[in-house]
């Protein structure tokens, strides 16, 4: 199996496509759009992965509670 470099595109056949986060003789870290990160052994993994020419997908924003809301929170609580 060829190497991956972090930051490449990859299409398993279960997980669909995905972004290689680590990748070494041994095991293969990958962050897939609808499944999350999943971990492999490379030898294994080697038959069900193929590269993938696609664009990496926009990191999606994740929104920080503001302090007043948490703060509303925990009076409601108390």
């Amino acid at each position: 199996m060829a190497g991956y470099n972090q930051g490449a595109q990859v299409e398993h056949q279960k997980f669909g496509f995905g972004t290689v986060l680590s990748y070494s003789e041994e095991r293969i870290s990958i962050r897939f759009d609808d499944h999350g990160e999943k971990k492999f052994l490379t030898s294994l993994v080697s038959a069900s992965l193929k590269k993938s020419d696609r664009q990496p997908p926009a990191e999606k924003k994740t929104r920080r509670k503001s302090t007043k809301t948490v703060a509303a929170a925990a009076a409601v609580q108390a």
